[in-house]
């Protein structure tokens, strides 16, 4: 395989936004193969891509192409869960045990602390600890070839929690901060056993046809992204040598609701402000949802930041595998930006300052200076 191209083809459509074109061209020059844009705003719809959908071949990535969102997927895992606190079926502060007894979660663990990550449960997918080592999970992106060659295996959510409760809690319940993916993994089967349908059907039902999102799918063990789409890749060593993999088609239960939904910019863009503008959910929970943690910044399944410019963006990023998916709108909803970056991932996570210098750039242009973010 090639390496990326680092000399852009662009696609646009919109008025004239240089400030937008030249950080999408920035974003590719650092090592992204690709990326799309959409950015709604004052001076209405942009949309535009630069780089390759494809290693190799040219050809930018498509302005509305669908991609895996990542951690993206968990807002919505949260928006489902707020809903039934919404109709008194679950409590936001009640313990999550009361719902999902199997387990034999701590029962000092709400409901909030699942979409907080303040539960202190361990990472499925593997901790990185202070000292830079890893605690292993299951195979996954930090594994190198064993996930490459692993990506087809379904994982079932259950066995999934029950790895992760084999593994030492992080902290006691409420007292620290954590991200893990397996607290979403929690909340889908809670969404599951208190609605009383796949988290599928509910996301279908409560958020998918009432939002009109006709390019999101929530796969479940199904590998294809639908077409149009760009192509993600994984690296790693074999024997001294380097193998890149096109990694696009995958099982994604290995990361269930933490991260594995498809969807593409324009639905992002309805979604993530039609939930700032209060149509998902009522005043009260999304105040809540929208509160940070002080040590985290994160809330109930978003982040909250604050801007150079004076603002406050609220936003969800994510990214494994080759994809990843940047989500940020205004607290009124009137402003935002959804983007989709298709790269070579690997073991060492090569590109994950590329990654963040990519969403800095992007948040500068469209909302003004701000703090750069991680990914998630």
């Amino acid at each position: 395989m090639s390496e990326p191209l680092n000399t852009p083809e662009t696609a646009a459509a919109g008025p004239d936004r240089p400030e937008l074109r030249k950080a999408l061209e920035e974003t590719v020059a650092s090592g992204i193969t690709g990326v799309q844009l959409r950015v709604h705003d004052e001076r209405g719809e942009w949309v535009g891509a630069a780089g390759v959908r494809r290693l190799g071949e040219p050809g930018a990535p498509p302005v509305d192409g669908h991609y895996r969102i990542g951690s993206n997927t968990k807002t919505f895992t949260a928006v489902l869960v707020l809903q039934l606190v919404a109709e008194g079926r679950v409590g936001l502060d009640s313990p999550a045990a009361s719902c999902l007894p199997e387990f034999g979660l701590d029962p000092r663990i709400t409901v909030r602390m699942l979409l907080q990550h303040t539960s202190g449960v361990f990472n499925h997918t593997g901790e990185y600890g202070a000292d830079g080592k890893v605690a292993a999970g299951i195979p996954s992106t930090i594994s190198g070839r064993a996930w490459v060659d692993g990506r087809f295996t379904t994982h079932r959510p259950e066995d999934l929690v029950r790895l992760a409760l084999s593994k030492p809690a992080r902290f006691e319940p409420g007292t620290g901060w954590s991200y893990s993916n397996t607290n979403y993994v929690l909340a889908r089967l809670l969404v599951e056993r208190v609605g009383g349908r796949t988290c599928a059907e509910e996301t279908q039902e409560r958020i998918v046809a009432p939002l009109g999102l006709t390019g999101t799918v929530v796969p479940g063990t199904d590998p294809e992204v639908p077409a149009p789409h760009a192509h993600g890749y994984y690296r790693y060593e074999d024997a001294g040598r380097e193998v890149t993999v096109d990694v696009t088609r995958q099982n994604p239960s290995w990361v269930s609701a933490g991260g594995d939904m498809v969807s593409t910019t324009r639905d992002l863009h309805r979604f993530v402000s039609a939930l700032a503008r209060g149509e998902l959910l009522p005043a009260p929970l999304l105040a809540e949802m929208c509160t940070p943690h002080p040590e985290s910044g994160f809330g109930l399944g978003i982040r909250v930041q604050e801007t150079g410019a004076g603002g406050t963006v609220l936003f969800h990023n994510g990214g494994h595998s080759g994809h990843a998916a940047l989500m940020y709108s205004t607290p009124d909803g009137r402003r935002t930006l959804t983007a989709g970056l298709n790269y070579v991932d690997d073991a060492a996570l090569s590109l994950a300052g590329a990654f963040q210098a990519a969403q800095q750039r992007l948040v500068d242009a469209v909302f003004g200076s701000g703090r750069a973010v991680p990914r998630d």
